[in-house]
């Protein structure tokens, strides 16, 4: 892969800045549709079959060509950096080269600074090498940090936990940021708690009459979104 197919797609993007179309980019890779018809070439692939783009594409592009991505300036960019490096993850066989992706965006934490590249990645890759490799003490390095990104990378790392049956990672991270002052953080907190809900709602009830007390309130409302009115409406004016 060359810095030429890395300006095409800085090209292609660009088509993609003004406000309206820059929020609906992410969906073109999901859908096919909006700004290129059916039959239109988009990186030499035929609009909608973004499949191929996929398999055939994102995970040959080099680490140091989606360095020049992801250390761009449009968000754009950064977003299709990591769709691309987690599909090169994904197809990584060897130890060795999921290592080094690993590697790669601990690397580039600066420029995942934004609460959707944080969601779109970190638990696909940093939350599955971790959980597949025992390194729970990567996620738990980035909880302990000062930086409010690193908190809730390793937050929402431990997702590939909870979609494998596992939450005492989840519930040791929730517990530890209870308290942190920034409110996405408290957003990913309580994301995590419905989906540890979904998975086990008694095992979420039994963590929620320990510490609903102490959660804030965007946690605790995330954290209660799935079970019964009754139930919910029982945290809440608990909360009085």
């Amino acid at each position: 892969m060359t810095n030429t197919i890395v300006k095409e797609i800085q090209e292609s993007l660009a088509v993609l800045s003004i406000p309206e179309k820059a929020a609906f980019f992410p969906r073109f890779f999901k859908t096919g549709k909006g700004e290129y018809g059916e039959g239109d070439l988009f990186l030499g692939v035929k609009v909608p079959d973004q499949r191929a783009v996929a398999k055939e594409y994102y995970a040959k592009i080099s680490l140091k060509d989606l360095s020049i991505l992801l250390s761009s300036k449009y968000h754009e960019h950064r977003l299709t950096a990591l769709f691309m490096l987690i599909s090169k993850f994904e197809k990584a066989k060897e130890k060795s080269a999921k290592e080094e992706i690993v590697e790669f965006y601990l690397n580039h934490l600066p420029y995942v600074n934004n609460w959707d590249l944080v969601d779109s990645s970190c638990y696909k890759i940093l939350g599955r090498y971790a959980y597949e490799n025992k390194k729970e003490e990567l996620l738990r390095t980035l909880s302990a940090s000062e930086e409010m990104w690193h908190k809730r990378i390793a937050v929402v790392g431990t997702m590939h936990y909870i979609k494998k049956g596992s939450f005492e990672l989840t519930k040791e991270f929730v517990t530890a940021n209870l308290k942190h002052t920034h409110d996405l953080m408290h957003k990913a907190n309580g994301w995590l708690l419905r989906e540890m809900g979904n998975k086990n709602e008694t095992e979420l009830i039994t963590y929620l009459n320990q510490y609903y007390k102490e959660m804030p309130r965007t946690c605790l409302r995330y954290a209660i979104e799935k079970l019964d009115e009754d139930l919910r409406q029982d945290y809440l004016k608990g909360r009085v």
